[in-house]
């Protein structure tokens, strides 16, 4: 069994790219397969009253910032995608040879502006597909939309943290990829033995991560890199084990 493991930095590089880049190099350290972030402008998701604006907007992605973040992970070998949520983002991604897409759970209930319109982009790439089903969503017109495309359903419960027993593992069982919000590393080890005993042979694991003294709006859903390192190490053994 292969499990990638898909550090989600998010929020957390806290719009400081020299934070992000530390993120990057931390992460490739404690063995992670890809960092991901978020590719969203302010504007599109929420309202400027919300009373974290100013994190949120400091947190918007730039596509020269992208660019620069790709290119920073390409040096230290580790893959580098985003979730987009608007079209022209999965077009300049698609340009730095990206090569994965990955779909957040708000898209997949095509309320936000251009859900529709950024997955049809997503799907011409033709590149693979990392789709979290945590909000819902109506499974069956995605599967249609990226008809033509190598998809990943990931298992996930958009709670910010998620407590470890409203986890439905026997649901969970059902998906190869889980975007997981609970604290700890435990959940993503338990999804990768369940996943070895079912005889898997490749399963997606994504899990928010930070740097120690992270402030930032995802921090309290997120593990360090420290915390990180132990999950790669628990996940590469049961990669190994003879079951």
């Amino acid at each position: 069994m292969k499990v990638t493991i898909v550090a989600e930095i998010a929020s957390n590089w806290e719009g400081n790219v020299t934070k992000a880049k530390k993120l990057i190099k931390e992460c490739k350290k404690a063995g992670a397969d890809a960092v991901k972030f978020q590719a969203w402008r302010a504007i599109d998701l929420y309202d400027e009253k919300h009373p974290n604006w100013r994190e949120i907007k400091k947190s918007e992605l730039t596509f020269e910032n992208i660019k620069l973040l790709k290119d920073f992970a390409d040096k230290n070998k580790i893959d580098f995608f985003c979730s987009s949520f608007y079209p022209e983002a999965v077009e300049f991604l698609n340009s730095l040879n990206v090569k994965t897409h990955k779909v957040a759970s708000r898209t997949c209930l095509f309320k936000d502006p251009y859900s529709y319109e950024t997955l049809q982009k997503e799907a011409k790439t033709g590149k693979s597909i990392i789709i979290s089903m945590g909000m819902g969503g109506d499974k069956n017109k995605i599967k249609k939309i990226f008809s033509k495309n190598k998809v990943t359903f990931c298992y996930c419960i958009s709670e910010y943290p998620t407590a470890f027993n409203k986890i439905q593992w026997n649901e969970a069982k059902k998906y190869n990829g889980f975007s997981d919000h609970t604290l700890g590393i435990i959940a993503p080890i338990v999804f990768s033995v369940l996943k070895k005993q079912q005889g898997s042979k490749y399963v997606i694991i994504e899990k928010h991560v930070k740097l120690k003294n992270s402030k930032g709006p995802d921090a309290s859903s997120s593990i360090d890199t420290d915390e990180l390192k132990q999950l790669t190490y628990h996940i590469r053994n049961i990669e190994n084990m003879g079951f």
